[in-house]
């Protein structure tokens, strides 16, 4: 049995696991496709959620994201020039425009998040559904913590 780590002990841990990480995501092969586009973060994020939970409108992306319906809005504007996005209408809303990845991106789309995805599937598939959640809170608090001007 390991012995308790302390508050310092885990700081000093995270301190030099974090730089590691971000730097292993950021070598991970992105298609030329999107390597092109010199996406953000968040583009990347964006493309997530619509890969995962299908075609959404811009606020149900931007509630998502936790960033304004603008800032969506222009993310998906660059990703639809650039073809990867489609906007159709909503159905139940002709106001309204559905945003989703187009049919032809999709696997390019899955294989560069596939990595990432099977990642953390491995790292958090043996601990309880309440540890997730706790680890999800702490590194939430932690990008809080860094503040509005760390990203």
């Amino acid at each position: 049995m390991s012995s308790p780590m302390t508050l310092d002990d885990a700081v000093r841990a995270m301190l030099l696991l974090l730089p590691r990480l971000v730097g292993r995501t950021k070598r991970l092969p992105l298609p030329e496709q999107l390597r092109a586009l010199d996406l953000a973060p968040r583009h990347l994020s964006l493309l997530a959620y619509l890969q995962f939970d299908g075609p959404q409108t811009v606020s149900q992306l931007a509630e998502r994201l936790e960033v304004a319906p603008t800032t969506v809005s222009l993310m998906v504007a660059d990703l639809s020039r650039a073809g990867v996005l489609v906007r159709t209408e909503d159905e139940a809303d002709r106001r309204r425009r559905i945003v989703g990845i187009a049919p032809e991106h999709a696997d390019m789309i899955d294989a560069s998040l596939a990595t990432s995805a099977r990642a953390w599937t491995r790292a958090l598939e043996g601990v309880s559904a309440e540890q997730r959640r706790t680890v999800v809170e702490v590194l939430r608090t932690f990008e809080e913590a860094l503040g509005p001007e760390a990203g």
